[in-house]
Order: structure tokens, then C-alpha cells, then sequence
């Protein structure tokens, strides 16, 4: 068993305190959903916990297996078994997409234990037949002209491929109509196991339809304000979040970036 632990986390944008003491603690085999209103700080916990540049960790700590992550470069935090699947996952001209997930894979493996070619086409080959995806989207250039289905489609391929110990989903249901959303949520379903936990960060109940949550936490001015099971998540579908702002004296969220969810 694995575990990520985030413990006081204060992080700032460009000055600007958006979070302000988060506390999680993921275990593999564990599914994990954070929801909240706009503004409260959730895809910000994403990008600090992968070490987006743009956000700068100000106290707190991060830790995977008792290893500090805050200390790590973007990329050891990848091989050390970190995976965000983005909101907006960028398109990269001239890199196709199996090239890409071969390349990260063998980074991860490191060198001397490279995936062979047969056994990558293979595994390729039978995830996206899983996720429904047709087989030219290997040749394509990495999420070029790619629909916002498709982007989130193989951001799960992605997923599925590099098997990371945890995968932090941020709005992975964003944009999807129904038939995306159940084939990207059968993609999650399948990497359930001892060997993987999930962080997955929604404004929806709908997403939580198809994968069932070990535990769901909600997020207000920039911290985990309550956390309970899926009981949790459906109450917050049928009443709202006023009710919790109500419940712990919470004045109106307000908007802190522009981007964040």
C-alpha cells in the first residue's frame, strides 16, 4: 500500500493565498472526490501537488511513501508515481501519441528496463479498444485538433498506460455528454485496485454515478471543510452548498483565480 499525505498546505498565486491549510491523506485502493464551488481552491491543490511553477507552496508538505514530494522536480514526481490528468490537457505539434506514452513509460522504467515495442503496441492497442478509441488516434499528434471527448479519453488512456500509484483526475467529466462520461469512467473502474488511489476533483454528482467514492470532501476558502462518504456527495447535488456554509458559519465564496475550479 501507498500513501500521499498533505498536511497544512498554504500555496499562493502570484501573492495571493489560495490555499490555507489542506489537510488529505490517500491511500491506494482508495477513490477520493473533492467538490466545492468555483473559486475554493481545488484544481490549485491539483497543480501544487504535481509542482506547476505557477503556484508556489508557501508552508505545509506533501509526502508520498514518507518521501518529501515538495522537494521533488515535476518529472521525479511523475516516476515517483504521480499522474494529473488536466482540465486542459495542452496539444503538443509533432509528437504522436503512442510516442508519447512510450517515452514516459520508459522514463519511468528507467534506463536498461525499456517496454519492448511489441509488448507497448499490445498494451496500447487493447486500452484503447477498452476505451473506445479508434486506432489512427495512436498517429496522431499528441491532443492535435483532438475534441474535447477525445482529450479526456486519452488522458485516461494516458492513465491506463502509465499505471501510476495515484491519479489526480482534475474535471476529467467537464465537457463529456453521457456516453464519454461512462466510457471514461469505466477507464477509471478498471485501474481500482491495491496498487492505485485517485483524486478525483468535480463540481458534478453525475461523474460520482459511474464511480463510487470511498470518500468525498468538499472545499471552501481554500481548505477541506468536510469530508464524508457518497451519503455526502448526494446530499450536496439535491441541496446544494449552502446548507454547509449555513452549518459552519461560511460566508459567500468569492472567485480567487480566473481559471480555477
Amino acid at each position: 500500500m501507498s500513501t500521499l499525505v498533505i498536511k497544512d498546505l498554504h500555496v499562493e498565486i502570484e501573492g495571493k493565498e489560495i490555499l490555507k491549510g489542506v489537510n488529505l491523506s490517500l491511500n491506494t485502493n482508495e477513490v477520493h472526490a473533492i467538490m466545492g464551488p468555483n473559486g475554493t481552491g481545488k484544481s490549485t491543490l491539483a497543480s501544487a501537488i504535481m509542482g506547476h511553477p505557477k503556484y508556489e507552496v508557501t508552508s505545509g508538505s506533501i509526502t508520498l511513501d514518507g518521501e518529501d514530494v515538495l522537494a521533488m522536480e515535476v518529472d521525479e514526481r511523475a516516476k515517483a508515481g504521480l499522474f494529473l490528468a488536466m482540465q486542459y490537457p495542452s496539444e503538443i505539434s509533432g509528437v504522436t501519441n503512442a510516442d508519447f506514452m512510450r517515452s514516459a513509460i520508459n522514463a519511468k522504467r528507467g534506463e536498461g528496463n525499456e517496454i519492448s515495442l511489441m509488448k507497448f503496441i499490445r498494451e496500447l492497442d487493447e486500452k484503447m479498444d477498452y476505451l473506445e478509441m479508434p486506432e489512427e488516434m495512436g498517429q496522431r499528434y499528441l491532443n492535435e485538433g483532438f475534441s474535447g471527448g477525445e482529450k479526456k479519453r486519452n488522458e485516461i488512456l494516458q492513465l491506463m498506460m502509465l499505471k501510476p500509484k495515484f491519479g489526480i483526475l482534475d474535471e476529467i467529466d467537464s465537457g463529456l455528454d453521457i456516453d464519454a462520461l461512462k466510457v471514461v469512467s469505466k477507464g477509471i473502474n478498471a485501474m481500482r485496485g491495491e496498487g492505485f488511489g485517485c483524486l478525483m476533483i468535480t463540481h458534478y454528482q453525475r461523474l460520482l454515478n459511474y464511480i463510487t467514492p470511498d470518500h468525498v470532501h468538499v472545499m471552501m476558502q481554500g481548505r477541506v471543510v468536510k469530508s464524508g462518504g457518497e451519503e455526502l456527495a448526494q446530499k450536496l447535488e439535491a441541496e446544494g452548498y449552502d446548507w454547509v456554509k449555513q452549518e459552519l458559519g461560511i460566508e459567500d465564496e468569492e472567485e480567487t483565480t480566473g481559471q480555477e475550479a
